[in-house]
């Protein structure tokens, strides 16, 4: 519970009325509606999930806010970053989130930090916020916030999504676990896919992004029972909840000073071993695709490994599909080879990553080909902007 001094802290005639139906509430009330007031939040990140929290903070009251974000608005952010909108694609996230949240409440101090959350900068960062909540979706941040919040004691208030699934909890309050109760150590990379190669349900972030401004302004209040020691779990195709319990771990390991968290969560190696293993496939550009297309020729065989619903949304002329899974469980291994039938090999994905895999699977099994450098989002980009991009 936040104990700010509320008789420095005023409403004005406008606030009475903005805020009238909290100020009925016996639980928020003039008191309540100070604190709200008074309260510091820091929100790292300004995506899916940091959308519609940053959106019901400001509505709330939510004196000062700060944004931890350093990407710019892109068309795919829209079907779910609902802070942002059209005219602000190409321009900072922080600032369209700023814009948008003096529109909705100008009595809201709106503090924006444009650079990526490190090691370096975590501390002098989120020292003097209340509570803060992480709208991240990759690992390393997750683990370096949650240490920062631990070697500052601030609430973090935790979230995630993907595909249809969602996850939200309060780490480090009152004593309770933190991050690494719950994950001691990071997944290895690449197991756990991104939303840009995943799929994220537009809708789903706005669910777990309300219940962290829930859990927020909860602990701003200091009323009702939190997520603390419990992580609830949202299945939106079956539109059910579910909570797991959790405790802190007494045997777990210290947390006494920042460390470099990609490094931890085995990046670097990740990344070494993909450089190394690209290397050994050789790789062809969409020009030199083009230009092969063009020519007529026809002693190659492009074989698509995405996805077949992907495959629906757009294709490459000529190519055809072999999806990843089919050939990781064998039966897409004769299928190529068929298909090759003495041709040569060019395949290709989205970006260029799971066609290298593929590749490198074909590999072991005899079979030689070409990865398409940028997949079929450079062919949309440089060569044939009809192909729709997704």
């Amino acid at each position: 519970m936040l104990n700010p001094n509320l008789e420095q802290i005023q409403l004005n005639t406008e606030e009475y009325q903005r805020y009238s139906r909290h100020l009925i509430l016996p639980e928020v009330g003039l008191d309540g509606q100070k604190r709200l007031k008074a309260a510091k939040v820091l929100c790292i990140g300004t995506g899916g999930l940091g959308s519609p929290l940053l959106l019901y903070l400001a509505a709330a009251g939510i004196g000062n806010i700060g944004i931890v974000d350093f990407d710019i608005v892109d068309h795919s952010n829209l079907q779910r970053q609902v802070i942002h909108g059209t005219s602000w694609v190409g321009k900072p996230k922080i600032e369209s989130a700023k814009n948008r949240i003096h529109e909705i409440n100008p009595h809201c101090q709106v503090d924006l930090y444009e650079t990526r959350l490190s090691s370096e900068n975590a501390l002098d960062i989120l020292k003097s916020y209340d509570v803060v909540v992480d709208g991240t979706d990759n690992f390393p941040t997750r683990y370096l916030v949650n240490d920062a919040c631990v070697l500052l004691n601030k609430p973090n208030v935790y979230g995630s999504i993907f595909r249809f699934e969602g996850q939200a909890t309060v780490f480090n309050y009152e004593g309770g676990p933190n991050y690494r109760d719950l994950y001691p150590e990071p997944p290895p990379p690449g197991m756990v896919p991104s939303c840009a190669e995943g799929g994220v349900l537009g809708i789903l972030p706005g669910m777990i992004g309300v219940i962290q401004a829930t859990e927020t302004i909860k602990i701003v209040l200091g009323e009702g029972t939190t997520l603390s020691g419990r992580l609830l779990l949202y299945n939106s195709l079956d539109m059910t909840f579910r909570e797991l319990k959790l405790r802190p771990n007494p045997v777990r390991p210290v947390i006494e000073k920042l460390i470099d968290y990609e490094q931890f969560c085995g990046i670097p190696q990740a990344k070494a071993q993909e450089a190394e293993s690209k290397m050994a496939i050789p790789e062809m550009t969409v020009q030199d695709l083009k230009q092969l297309l063009d020519s007529g020729a026809d002693d190659f065989v492009l074989v698509d490994v995405r996805n077949p619903h992907e495959y629906e949304i757009a294709k490459i002329p000529g190519s055809v599909l072999v999806p990843l899974p089919d050939i990781e469980q064998g039966s897409g291994v004769e299928k190529v080879k068929e298909l090759m039938n003495g041709h040569r090999l060019i395949a290709h994905c989205k970006m260029g990553g799971r066609s290298a895999k593929a590749l490198g699977i074909l590999k072991e099994n005899g079979i030689e080909g070409t990865n398409l450098k940028g997949g079929i989002t450079a062919w949309s980009q440089e060569i044939d902007s009809s192909v729709p991009q997704y």
